[in-house]
């Protein structure tokens, strides 16, 4: 279908394969009509019509700051981008990506033409999974101090109470500083073992926890590539070192597949006219 020359704007979802992409079937922002569907050689571009003002300017400032407003409607994004991840290799786009006009799209689909076509064909056959490292800092601490009674517990018991709250003090610093460096190292030992498998690894930003958990403090947040032949393996990887380290405090979150947000090319306009 050709889109219409309007005055709304072209709310964009995501990019995927003409080949591989009849329709979309669930709802789109509105919650009632599905997205469009329009074919550009070999890439597709799902959209809907939107009205500009209610995505640019004062008014549209606040409603999206409304979670209220934005909440269904980014719910509805992510239903459309994974409908067709469910068809196609997907170039998804993150919410509230919006174009002024089909020419302005259709120029920006045509100069990122190569780069689109070799970031779906290069996503075929393999899932974005995400892995958190969640920390309990006071249990690890502890667990780190442990060790270090485990050592000095005859030297402590001879001690002078004064003498020996100043080594515990001692000890407790010292365990802090291991814990830093023992972090820092099982961080990378982990990234490099769940490399194994063939993954393109980025690091996303790591965020406050929230909710009421005793793993309250968020120490990697990353992204991974992964063949879908080689997710098993992976997640047997990941619930194995889990196992290990749940006892210094360290819990491993695993979820996916999600679109590829994390490696998806970053699509400039300014140079289109």
């Amino acid at each position: 279908m050709e889109p219409p020359e309007t005055v709304h704007g072209l709310y964009l979802y995501c990019l995927a394969r003409s080949d591989c992409l009849e329709s979309v079937e669930v709802a789109g922002l509105n919650g009632h009509q599905p997205p469009l569907l329009t074919r550009i050689g070999e890439i597709a571009a799902i959209w809907t019509p939107v009205l500009l003002a209610e995505f640019c300017g004062p008014d549209a400032a606040s409603r999206l700051q409304d979670l209220a407003w934005v909440g269904p409607r980014a719910c509805r994004h992510e239903a459309v981008v994974e409908s067709v991840m469910r068809q196609s290799p997907v170039l998804p786009l993150r919410f509230g990506t919006i174009f002024s006009s089909w020419g302005r799209l259709e120029g920006v689909l045509l100069a990122h033409h190569v780069a689109i076509a070799r970031f779906l064909a290069r996503v075929a056959g393999q899932e974005e999974w995400a892995v958190k490292g969640l920390l309990d800092r006071p249990m690890a601490k502890q667990e780190f101090y442990s060790r270090k009674l485990a050592v000095e517990g005859k030297h402590l018991a001879s001690l002078s109470p004064g003498r020996r709250y100043f080594l515990e003090s001692r000890l407790r610093r010292e365990a802090e500083e291991e814990l830093g460096h023992w972090l820092s190292t099982i961080c990378r030992k982990l990234a490099r073992d769940l490399r194994d498998f063939g993954a393109d690894l980025r690091e996303r930003q790591v965020r406050p926890v929230t909710g009421e958990s005793q793993y309250q403090e968020m120490i990697f947040n990353w992204a991974f590539m992964i063949p879908k032949a080689a997710v098993p393996d992976f997640q047997a990887r990941i619930e194995a070192a889990g196992a290990r380290l749940a006892r210094t405090g360290i819990v491993l979150d695993c979820s996916g597949p999600w679109p590829p947000y994390s490696f998806s090319p970053a699509l400039t306009t300014e140079a289109v006219p």
